[in-house]
């Protein structure tokens, strides 16, 4: 097989040749690992790892630097940058929205378009990639506009303002539908998978009620999905924390692949498996907070097989990290990670 076709083989729960692979990490992260093999060319990384997704990007607007060292991009959102020995990494704060006390300031931020997106070297992408599971987009319809907003005042407003929720994940959702439509037809309809993201868990549990997920959250997601599949491609749906209690509604809902898989109580692979595994695929899940900074390579090895062995049989799994590779990894356990099997 190649790659992509193990990619679809395994969402289409058959089991594929070996497990499907993917990698994402933080720039500061890229930095250490190219010291470390003694070049800067990504692909050549990828290609080595033998990773068989590729993630497509467009052209997006530049971030503007703002007083007190503060950075704001197309959004909205707002940041620092903190040196971790590798560069820079983001660190949020509150958002351009965070004071505002009027809806009408709200309607009348001075919101992004897909118009600002550049779209034309997503062609030359996909015939680089002509093998590969091709990966879209960075859609959020409610974590992104709670860090515009600001999570706490999302929170409040879903109780005493839900038209202003409302109205910011209707925003974010029409503005990705176009996106995503739009990034289809550049590549002439090559794209197997869109990037859905929405954190909706904490350590512990879930951040929100199961209410407030099916009023605020839930429509969204639903739209989103619905949009995505009359592209043709599916959906790889992101949210950190423990989201076991909202599984069962986002499969209602319409995701295809569950992502991270963060290694909390309730998020263990075996559970997984056996409640989800039939209606459901899974990526993620290898440990970013313990195992992958301060275990050996023989433990990540072990881990990784375990993962694989669990939630790969019979297909469903594409084997990657429990969020973005993070600079405290040591290169030698990403390396792990993927000669594991």
């Amino acid at each position: 097989m190649n790659s992509r076709e193990r990619v679809l083989t395994a969402l289409h729960h058959e089991q594929p040749d070996r497990i499907p692979r993917n990698f994402w990490a933080e720039s500061p992260t890229w930095n250490r690992f190219f010291e470390y093999v003694g070049h800067r060319d990504r692909n050549r990384v990828l290609d080595d790892l033998d990773i068989d997704i590729r993630i497509l990007e467009p052209g997006t607007p530049p971030e503007k630097k703002l007083e007190n060292g503060l950075f704001r991009n197309f959004w909205g959102e707002q940041y620092l940058y903190r040196e971790t020995g590798w560069g820079l990494m983001r660190e949020d704060v509150a958002g351009a929205l965070a004071e505002v006390k009027d809806f009408e300031e709200i309607v009348h931020f001075d919101w992004a378009s897909p118009n600002d997106f550049d779209y034309s070297g997503l062609s030359e992408q996909c015939q680089r990639w002509n093998d590969r599971a091709l990966l879209y987009g960075f859609a959020d319809i409610w974590q992104r506009p709670s860090l515009v907003r600001s999570l706490q005042n999302m929170f409040v407003d879903m109780y005493e303002r839900p038209e202003w929720s409302h109205f910011l994940s209707r925003k974010f959702t029409d503005f990705y539908k176009e996106d995503y439509s739009r990034a289809m037809e550049a590549t002439g309809g090559r794209i197997d998978l869109f990037l859905l993201i929405s954190d909706l868990g904490s350590q512990k549990g879930p951040l929100i009620s199961k209410k407030m997920f099916q009023n605020f959250v839930a429509p969204y997601i639903r739209e989103m999905c619905d949009h995505i599949h009359s592209l043709g491609a599916k959906v790889l749906y992101h949210s950190c924390g423990n989201i076991q209690p909202f599984i069962s509604g986002l499969i209602e809902c319409g995701i295809d692949i569950l992502d991270p898989l963060q290694p909390v109580s309730g998020m263990e692979p075996e559970k997984l498996k056996t409640e989800f595994g039939n209606r459901l695929c899974f990526h993620g899940g290898i440990d970013m907070q313990h195992l992958l900074p301060q275990g050996t390579t023989e433990e990540v090895r072990t881990e990784v097989k375990k993962y694989c062995d669990i939630l790969g049989n019979g297909g469903g799994y594409i084997l990657a990290p429990a969020h973005l590779f993070q600079p405290d990894v040591p290169p030698e356990n990403i390396i792990a990670v993927y000669n594991a099997t």
